[in-house]
């Protein structure tokens, strides 16, 4: 595909890339945390020959003791991957809402999965829309996909690992502060953090639009909070979605084995023995 960043991909490289003899495979995967599905995005307007791919019921397993977002069964993603075309060592280009958060989480997983070749649309489904790039209500039928899940493309933490990665290294919690602190909690049953992680809101590191700023803004912003070259660094936030987003600005920053701790808070609450702090615990140190 055009283009020399192996994150992103623009609308203009996109458009052009799909004109081509080898198009790439397009995976829409909006997403809302609180619903309703994407699938009705999908079918009101999409982009030419995407396959919506459900971020809660194909690219993540069931929630329950692993958290709201966990890792997916091998045999069900593949299953959902083939079904929408993937193939093996074919590019492959998610795209969302705008806010990037579910593409990144999309791109994650099929990295996890083991297909390196993928990349997310820059701005989402809002930035080719405003570029007056064709939409279609159209649904292919793609060609069945061969790709072969090998769990195991990108690191993952586990909730022992990330109370290790609190200590060895830097492990963020990309959370707002009041729920970081504890002093608030819409979703999950107690407030606070992991002890001795590092708040830094996802807002403060990825635009309103859901874009990533430049690799040496993203280096400079987490080397604020003690990331710097050789740092074992792993990201959390409520289930694995947001932090996802994180990994993928660490990529961009030039960190690419950070790990992701896929069921996060969620995950981290369901043993009643874990500790949680509250306040600033943790984030003063690396500042």
């Amino acid at each position: 595909m055009p283009g020399k960043d192996d994150l992103l991909i623009d609308v203009t490289d996109l458009a052009l890339a799909l004109t081509s003899d080898d198009p790439p495979t397009v995976l829409d995967v909006r997403w809302r945390l609180a619903g309703p599905p994407g699938r009705g995005d999908y079918l009101a307007g999409h982009l030419p020959g995407a396959v919506f791919v459900d971020l809660d019921t194909e690219l993540c397993g069931p929630p329950g003791a692993s958290g709201r977002h966990p890792l997916p069964d091998p045999a069900v993603l593949e299953e959902a991957l083939r079904a929408a075309g993937v193939r093996s060592g074919r590019p492959v280009v998610v795209y969302d809402g705008g806010d990037g958060m579910a593409a990144a989480r999309a791109w994650w997983t099929l990295r996890w999965a083991g297909h390196q070749q993928v990349r997310v649309l820059d701005g989402g489904f809002p930035a080719w829309s405003a570029a007056g790039l064709p939409v279609t209500a159209e649904q292919p039928a793609p060609e069945p996909g061969d790709i072969t899940v090998q769990p195991g493309g990108l690191p993952t933490l586990d909730a022992d690992g990330a109370a290790a990665r609190a200590s060895d290294g830097v492990l963020l919690d990309v959370r707002t502060g009041p729920r970081y602190r504890g002093e608030t909690e819409p979703v999950d049953p107690v407030a606070g953090h992991i002890p001795g992680a590092v708040n830094l809101p996802a807002a403060e590191y990825v635009g309103p639009d859901g874009r990533l700023p430049a690799a040496d803004v993203l280096r400079a912003r987490f080397a604020e909070v003690g990331v710097r070259p050789g740092t074992p660094v792993g990201a959390y936030c409520g289930s694995g979605v947001t932090a996802a987003q994180a990994v993928l600005a660490l990529h961009r920053a030039g960190h690419p084995d950070a790990a992701l701790y896929v069921g996060s808070w969620s995950d981290w609450l369901t043993d009643p023995r874990r500790p949680v702090a509250t306040g600033h615990t943790g984030a003063a140190e690396r500042r």
